[in-house]
């Protein structure tokens, strides 16, 4: 039976240059993925306290646990964090993952969906997501799939369709916990 695996997750922008990169994610193994998640080909991560590097080079720690969704081929990844007041979902409109050994790539395209554990949802970085289309001579394909991919997670977002269930977040999280601790 597989483990929890490391990957090192690496943001990039359209023009190549990188943005971000989590240097520690627990990939979840297949055997406790949902029916939903495994068919869908979805790898699912875990981090927590986890060293995160900008562009610049400056490094700081992830305080809030994540967990983080990639469906292949979908415009958009989700990160869910688990906070005190519940789980607050982060949304990424980005190109596909492409993944190569242990490390997971995407290009990360300004806009986000932000839904509060209230249930509100806020779409922000808008003004980025214009200037850089400017910035970066986006394709008219690229624009076109960033805005699919915007509507998209605003759908599965609107209709609390997965992985916006606060419940297998926990589940998930609670598994990586056991796992950690020794399967105590």
């Amino acid at each position: 039976m597989e483990n929890f695996a490391p990957y090192v997750i690496k943001s990039f922008k359209h023009d190549g240059h990188l943005h971000r990169m989590w240097l520690t994610n627990w990939r979840v193994p297949s055997h406790i993925l949902h029916p939903d998640h495994l068919r869908q080909e979805m790898m699912v991560f875990i981090n927590s306290q986890t060293k995160i590097q900008e562009a610049d080079g400056k490094e700081w720690v992830s305080r809030i646990p994540g967990v983080s969704f990639f469906i292949p081929k979908q415009w958009f990844n989700i990160v869910a964090l688990i906070e005190d007041t519940g789980v607050r979902y982060y949304c990424n409109v980005a190109s596909p993952m492409y993944v190569t050994q242990q490390v997971l790539t995407y290009i990360d395209y300004d806009l986000d969906v932000i839904r509060m554990p209230d249930r509100s949802v806020h779409i922000v970085d808008q003004d980025e997501y214009e200037r850089h289309k400017l910035n970066y001579h986006y394709s008219n394909l690229v624009e076109t799939k960033v805005k699919d991919g915007l509507a998209a997670v605003l759908e599965l977002v609107n209709t609390d369709k997965s992985p916006f269930q606060d419940d297998l977040v926990m589940h998930y999280y609670e598994q990586w916990e056991k796992h950690r601790n020794g399967g105590a």
